[in-house]
């Protein structure tokens, strides 16, 4: 079983979370980026790309197939 790792800077625990987002300035409406996240790091993510105007949707790796 491959384990998916958070994507915050120096953290190695489970992701159980995706946050999807994309940049409106560089990226077309149809383009969807992800990070994976950790129950802790969930909200960080979240609210770091939302208070960049990004649009921001939390999923659950569940919700997204890949687990």
């Amino acid at each position: 079983m491959n384990e998916t790792i958070c994507s915050r800077a120096g953290c190695r625990a489970e992701a159980r979370w995706l946050v999807v987002w994309r940049n409106p300035r560089i990226h077309p409406a149809d383009r969807r980026k992800t990070w994976a996240a950790c129950d802790e790091h969930v909200g960080y993510l979240r609210d770091y790309l939302a208070a960049r105007d990004f649009p921001v949707a939390v999923e659950t790796l569940a919700e997204a197939g890949t687990s």
